[in-house]
């Protein structure tokens, strides 16, 4: 009798092994949430006649010193697609610790079910335990790699902010030289 069981044991192992291999398959890491936070935007640069300069010398003069600048500086307010004051953040798609849970349950259920009925609690206990790993380790990658999107997208706004920094000193040189006030 005890032959006529191992051969079932282990199809149904099998099957549950087979079913897991399956649905693991089927399974894709969630994308990454990108977030995005508004900041107030930087100040304007007022620009105040020092020396009587009509109006249309100081459209004249600002527009000349914004070409001078953007030589300059290399960087263009005025291009599209320069968002003034926003930050982005990256984050995971799901929230940390979901992956540990996720695992755990399926880890313990999968265990449970191979071991069979006479060693459920053992195989429910070290496939939660298991499962838990793979599920922490998963959420550890996950948030390495939204620290690695975000260590990027800060990478690149902190060229755009030193862009911005050199282009208001050198529309503030520039507009000074001609007789102007700036703040």
């Amino acid at each position: 009798m005890k032959h006529m069981r191992t051969p079932l044991l282990n199809l149904r192992t099998g099957s549950v092994l087979a079913l897991s291999a399956l649905l693991a398959g089927c399974v894709t890491p969630p994308p990454q949430r990108v977030v995005v936070q508004n900041a107030p935007a930087p100040p304007q640069i007022m620009v105040y006649p020092a020396h009587g300069q009509s109006p249309e010398q100081l459209e004249r003069d600002r527009y000349e010193c914004h070409v001078w600048a953007v030589q300059q500086s290399g960087f263009d307010p005025s291009r599209p697609g320069v968002p003034p004051g926003q930050r982005v953040v990256v984050e995971p798609a799901n929230p940390p610790g979901t992956g540990t849970a996720v695992g755990a349950i399926a880890g313990a259920i999968l265990g449970a079910a191979i071991a069979g009925p006479r060693a459920a609690g053992a195989g429910l206990l070290v496939g939660g335990l298991t499962g838990a790993a793979v599920g922490t380790a998963a959420d550890a990658n996950a948030q390495a790699q939204a620290n690695y999107a975000q260590a990027r997208i800060d990478q690149s706004e902190a060229g755009a902010q030193a862009g911005y920094v050199n282009y208001r000193r050198a529309i503030g040189a520039c507009l000074d030289a001609r007789g102007y006030t700036t703040t």
